[in-house]
């Protein structure tokens, strides 16, 4: 039967799908059906997302001597904190705007183009931040890079999600997602160079402009948002309004903002608020405040990130295995356990070492989910502004979860150990929003995939 004029047209295999799958499922190991165009594609895609990583990451760790010296406060100055959180919060809101709009332009002009856009958008104007004089220009930089920064995801999820074959986008996505992980050890490393002199931090980060080039010549355009419609359909490339008001593509895109919320807050309160953990557990053993703050940021930036990092190049075949909504439910429920056992089961300080890696990649290890999933729940038409709104509009409410940890955690009458395990419960929202979206494993996505 038709499908009416104005309603979405049905997702369904093609002979050439089939035979896709048929030649994927006689493959042993996923790599073997990936071409050297695919890689390639994989390598630039990670290249933009490691560099975003460093242009994101490079605020939190210059900020206190940025905000100092613009400011001209002592760096235990409380005016510095107000401020940064301030930029932090003017930084969600350009994120939010640039992840939307940037993925309708990627579904209207092409990912191709729309990738050299962002990051372009995201180096020149982080890189500016060198040239800053007062806290405003600052604020007024990171918010436009944010808006570049925040597209730059989208665009490059997309492609790698429409480049590789049904069996091996899964890995792909994982694969590209978890190199966030390098992108924050590169700003930590830039960091710690430049020491005082943050403005050559903010200098380097405009080396990733030179990945342009490298987009425009070795990233092939995998849209088809420039086709024209046929008589039996009713579309508009990057349309919020068809993407929210047209089913099933409204309730996906609802219920994946919701997840994406669920998964950015428990990021922010759980697994980097084990920093925290880590110096009150040193603290309650007698050690004192300085040294415990030295290691806890080790046991973070080692243990807790490196673990986050072989979770997500876990999650890919995971979810290849199992399939897309139990991969996410079980990493979940495993985060929901962790939680408690990592902070209440260690007796001494090397048994919690030992327990952190793995803390980190079930609390971390899903979100390299959130880069195959979010492609593969729209059409080709709504994919970047889908996965877009899915990913970056979860943000604002990832920071209410934020403001209520702040509060909890201050709370006299809750220990920080009971007001995480608290927190840890926003895994069941988690679970109830993956009972109503669909199964997407070995979906072949409307555009095809490299040859």
């Amino acid at each position: 039967m038709p499908t009416p004029p104005g309603q979405p047209q049905p997702e369904r295999p093609t002979a050439s799908s089939e035979t896709a799958g048929q030649a994927a499922t006689s493959s042993s190991r996923w790599y073997e059906s990936v071409s050297s165009a695919q890689w390639w594609v994989l390598a630039i895609a990670s290249a933009g997302w490691i560099f975003d990583s460093y242009a994101a990451q490079i605020y939190n760790i210059t900020r206190s001597s940025m905000l100092g010296e613009l400011l001209q406060l002592r760096p235990d100055d409380p005016g510095i904190r107000f401020w940064g959180e301030i930029i932090l919060a003017i930084n969600l809101v350009g994120g939010m705007i640039g992840g939307v709009y940037f993925g309708a332009l990627a579904d209207r002009i092409g990912r191709r183009r729309a990738l050299m856009v962002t990051i372009a958008i995201y180096t020149l104007f982080g890189g500016a931040t060198c040239l800053a004089r007062t806290a405003w220009q600052v604020a007024v930089l990171r918010s436009f890079g944010a808006m570049g920064a925040a597209g730059a995801w989208v665009v490059g999820a997309s492609v790698v999600a429409e480049v590789f074959p049904p069996r091996a986008r899964a890995q792909a996505g994982a694969v590209f997602h978890s190199t966030s992980t390098i992108g924050v050890g590169l700003a930590a490393l830039v960091g710690m160079a430049a020491g005082a002199n943050w403005r050559l931090a903010y200098l380097v980060g405009v080396l990733p402009i030179f990945l342009v080039f490298a987009v425009r010549a070795g990233v092939p355009e995998t849209s088809d948002g420039r086709r024209q419609p046929s008589a039996s359909e009713s579309r508009s490339e990057g349309s919020l309004r068809e993407l929210l008001f047209t089913q099933p593509w409204g309730h996906r895109a609802i219920l994946g903002m919701l997840l994406a919320a669920v998964g950015v807050g428990t990021y922010w309160s759980i697994s980097v608020g084990g920093q925290d953990l880590v110096q009150d557990f040193l603290i309650r053993k007698g050690v004192g405040t300085a040294a415990a703050m030295e290691r806890s940021q080790f046991a973070y930036g080692f243990l807790i990130n490196g673990g986050g990092f072989i979770g997500a190049l876990g999650f890919g075949p995971l979810a290849q295995w199992l399939g897309r909504r139990r991969a996410f439910g079980c990493a979940m429920v495993g985060a929901m356990l962790v939680v408690p056992a990592t902070w209440y089961l260690p007796q001494t300080y090397g048994a919690l070492l030992a327990m952190l890696p793995l803390y980190g990649a079930l609390t971390f290890g899903f979100h390299a989910g959130f880069a195959f999933y979010f492609p593969e729940l729209f059409p080709s038409h709504l994919r970047g502004v889908g996965a877009g709104f899915c990913f970056n509009c979860g943000r604002p409410l990832a920071a209410g979860i934020l403001a209520f940890s702040g509060w909890l955690k201050s709370r006299p009458w809750i220990d920080l150990r009971e007001a995480v395990c608290l927190l840890s419960l926003l895994y069941l929202l988690g679970l109830l929003c993956l009972r109503f979206l669909p199964e997407t494993k070995d979906r072949r996505l409307d555009n095809g995939s490299l040859p």
